[in-house]
């Protein structure tokens, strides 16, 4: 008995992670997305690589999978807008199938500045941005989900949404409230047979940290029990894993992924 299932997990452990999956990940032309677009494909699904500025980027990143072997397409939408994320939905779901999996990452723009230098106007564009970039996809894709009584959300936060920074209170509270959004969606989705889980990237060296001094990515590093900045590809793996079937009885879950910076 114990022979077989071994052979049984071993047999598991050999399949891709992601066969037959069908992904659409906001925001992948860059980054966190990007990574997450290649390990999908490599792991055996059909990707949908969103993009709203970056066409360059994200046609780059679709011929480097196509070329691996994997299959991906590049749709265009801003991820704020609802009628151009039903038209994308549309668009890969014809081309590849009902999304499966959905992965939140875009990410919305924000100024770095203490409160009292805060313009609402900044202030409000944020919130509204990142949750919206989280609302309007899994509206539109959450029905299909629970028609097929199948289905997973990975949303991409951040670590600031639970300890802040100076500067950073506009992207933590709004990340605060993808949170939440999430965990939501989780009590909601969850009779229906669909997983919602966030991961938090702590510190992740990608263009959206490019501007920070290799002084400071340094001294964070050092305060990282493993002794280093995130990559992309770490945060790429820990979405996967929350996608896949192993962590099928997964849902809820807020996931530091920090190199133990942040332990709950």
């Amino acid at each position: 008995m114990v022979t077989v299932q071994r052979q049984e997990l071993a047999e598991r452990t050999a399949e891709r992670l992601a066969e037959g999956r069908v992904v659409l990940i906001t925001g992948a032309s860059r980054g966190i997305g990007a990574a997450s677009a290649r390990l999908f494909a490599r792991e055996g699904a059909r990707v949908g690589v969103n993009y709203f500025g970056s066409e360059a980027a994200a046609q780059m990143l679709v011929e480097e999978i196509v070329a691996a072997g994997g299959q991906a397409m590049a749709v265009r939408a801003d991820v704020r807008d609802c009628g151009q994320v039903e038209a994308m939905v549309q668009q890969v779901s014809e081309t590849y199938g009902p999304i499966d999996t959905l992965v939140i990452n875009a990410h919305a723009h924000f100024a770095i500045a203490p409160f009292l230098e805060q313009r609402w106007e900044d202030f409000e564009a944020k919130l509204l941005g990142e949750l919206k970039s989280a609302f309007f996809p899994c509206q539109a894709i959450a029905p299909g989900m629970i028609e097929r009584r199948r289905g997973c959300i990975v949303a991409v936060s951040s670590g600031l949404s639970r300890v802040p920074g100076e500067g950073f209170i506009a992207h933590a509270t709004a990340k605060s409230g993808l949170d939440a959004f999430m965990k939501s969606l989780a009590l909601e989705l969850g009779p229906h047979g669909i997983r919602v889980n966030v991961v938090s990237p702590g510190l992740t060296l990608t263009d959206a940290t490019a501007f920070l001094p290799p002084e400071y990515r340094d001294a964070a590093a050092q305060g990282v029990p493993l002794r280093r900045n995130g990559l992309p590809e770490d945060v790429a793996g820990a979405i996967l894993m929350l996608a896949s079937d192993h962590a099928g009885f997964v849902n809820g879950a807020y996931l530091p992924v920090s190199g133990g910076i942040m332990m709950l």
